[in-house]
């Protein structure tokens, strides 16, 4: 691969990028073709690129040229392979290759030699008109391919015009203008896609400086500092989103997602090559994109945060930790990020393929992190995912349900209805997976307050059509909480534990039926209290017995206070207050002198 630079004319461009169809070609000897023959057929063996155009310093497209670190303005710079091939070279193809040749400028080789054109003749191609509104001028392309596919080429040199491809997607382009370099972002795109279909082919194995060019890749293109969040902090309800914001350099990002999903799963990439690429520090700023507000970049980030940790195992740790950490700063501080539902979600696959039994790692990963989650406001956002991942912990160690199921009460939600019939829901899903041993050691404070939950009086405002204008009550926390009730998994629990549950679920039931104002909730009510009595009449007339008396002895109670305040107000009307009130006086301040004497 030869890389040409010209500083010649007003200003600095990458003139040529020249690569030989196969190896053979860049060495002289046996085997070695005619050069101005392959030069003159310009489609095959040769391709080329003019820069002239390019918005870009030509420090910043030096990656092109296949890593090449220096390039000396002086001249154009070779590679000393293709130095020692330029210096054999006649002037009629050196013109094809570099027209500034011909002007008396010298190449420069990599290595510091440097080459002489010859005689200074004029040519016909020194006068190629340099216009800006395309990256390659006509004149070039129309004789010069500027990348060739990989078909065209042959499998010795595939693996280098891989390389060459990824460090001409290096370049970032402002998006933020759809009419700035649209030819050059066409260009990009295309690279980007002939990428994508050289990895899902899977030829051959990636080699360690293909590994390294793609890393560099991805890092120039994903790894970029997010704008400063100037909107509302939190949404105008517990369970609405706001409006996404859609990344304007999609078109580009996503080819170079599935270029990085694909890369990480083919069986090209070494796991012991690749790891040292797709290290910590790559991963890291790999979790930190899940913070961007468009969903189909967090999308497309949960795929391959999935594949790095089934393949990377000695990154997993790692993975854990990092999450562990975005969790913490989300619940105890910030209360504010994009992409705690896709990471749960990653999660709940990763907590499916614990092993048995659970480490104490994973046991304090439930404990100090996922339980936690439930206390923001926002959690209506990932609520889904979390209540999988928790279900997942419970169908692995049983044990742990009562550990759930206590947090879920400590983390209960009192003035915050839409988030207490989140929590209804949640405690349903985990009932239903909970043996009876574990349920029995938190049965009272969980009836308790399911029970709290029948007598919420809690309603939400939903407006009807335009036309009629109606506004219609919807009862949500008292509802919710009765057809917890008629599970058949609860009504089961219920009815083997109903010397305990019942005293406990008869008093709201009896309340409800006597002054709630919502007619479904009544008719629920009703159905569960003929449930009940049915189950055990008996129990059932004792639990009302007891509820009538506890009833009237809180009457007896209230009259009595009622009494005793109308007493002492009839006392302090007909006999007004006469004992003496002690003056208040203020003390003289005497003088700190005095004071000293004294």
């Amino acid at each position: 691969m030869a890389c040409y630079y010209s500083s010649a004319g007003s200003s600095s461009s990458l003139c040529h990028i020249a690569s030989a169809s196969a190896s053979a070609d860049l060495n002289s000897g046996p085997g070695h073709t005619d050069t101005s023959a392959s030069m003159r057929r310009g489609g095959s063996d040769f391709l080329g690129v003019c820069w002239n155009c390019f918005p870009f310093p030509c420090e910043i497209l030096i990656g092109f040229a296949f890593g090449y670190s220096a390039l000396s303005p002086s001249g154009v710079v070779l590679c000393s392979v293709h130095a020692s091939l330029v210096a054999k070279l006649g002037k009629h193809e050196l013109d094809l290759i570099v027209p500034e040749l011909s002007r008396g400028n010298a190449a420069t080789s990599l290595n510091g030699n440097r080459i002489s054109s010859g005689n200074v003749v004029p040519s016909r191609f020194t006068t190629v008109k340099r216009t800006a509104s395309a990256i390659f001028p006509s004149s070039v392309v129309t004789s010069i391919e500027p990348l060739l596919l990989f078909k065209d080429v042959s499998n010795a040199e595939k693996k280098n015009l891989f390389i060459c491809k990824l460090n001409l997607c290096c370049v970032i382009f402002d998006f933020s203008d759809p009419n700035k370099n649209p030819a050059e972002k066409d260009m990009k795109r295309q690279a980007l896609i002939d990428l994508i279909e050289y990895v899902d082919a899977g030829s051959s194995r990636f080699t360690e400086s293909m590994i390294s060019a793609s890393c560099k890749m991805f890092s120039s293109n994903l790894f970029r500092a997010f704008p400063s969040n100037t909107r509302s902090g939190i949404a105008g309800g517990e369970t609405e989103e706001e409006e996404p914001l859609f990344e304007p350099a999609w078109s580009h990002l996503q080819l170079v997602y599935d270029l990085l999903l694909k890369f990480i799963e083919s069986s090209s990439l070494v796991v012991k090559i690749g790891k040292k690429y797709v290290d910590h520090s790559f991963i890291l700023r790999l979790l930190h994109l899940f913070d961007s507000e468009d969903p189909r970049e967090r999308e497309c980030l949960k795929a391959i945060l999935h594949r790095i940790y089934g393949k990377f195992m000695v990154h997993r740790p790692f993975i854990r930790k990092v999450v562990s950490n975005i969790f913490y700063q989300f619940v105890f501080e910030t209360e504010r990020h994009n992409g705690i539902a896709e990471l749960l979600e990653v999660f709940g696959s990763v907590i499916s393929g614990f092993a048995l039994p659970l480490k104490e790692e994973h046991k304090m990963f439930l404990w100090r992190v996922l339980i936690p989650l439930h206390r923001p406001k926002t959690l209506g956002v990932y609520h889904q995912q979390l209540t999988y991942c928790l279900t997942q912990y419970i169908e692995k160690e049983p044990q742990l349900a009562t550990s759930v199921i206590s947090g879920l009460l400590r983390y209960w939600p009192v003035t915050n209805s839409q988030k207490e019939i989140m929590f209804l829901s949640e405690m349903e899903e985990i009932l239903e997976i909970t043996n009876e041993v574990e349920t029995q050691k938190c049965l009272l404070p969980l009836f308790q307050r399911i029970a709290y939950c029948i007598k919420s009086f809690h309603f939400q405002s939903i407006f009807g059509d335009n036309k009629d204008n109606k506004i219609f009550l919807v009862v949500k926390v008292a509802e919710r909480a009765l057809f917890l009730l008629n599970n058949d998994h609860v009504i089961s629990l219920a009815s083997r534990n109903r010397q305990t549950i019942m005293p406990l679920l008869l008093p709201a039931l009896e309340r409800n039926i006597r002054s709630h104002w919502n007619l479904p909730v009544l008719n629920l009510t009703r159905n569960v209290k003929k449930m009940l009595c049915e189950m055990d009449g008996e129990l059932y007339l004792a639990c009302e017995n007891n509820y009538e008396q506890d009833e009237l002895e809180q009457k007896m109670a209230e009259e009595q206070r009622r009494r005793t305040w109308e007493r002492l107000e009839t006392t302090a009307v007909f006999q007004p207050l006469t004992i003496s009130m002690p003056a208040l006086v203020t003390p003289a301040i005497v003088p700190p002198v005095v004071a000293a004497l004294s």
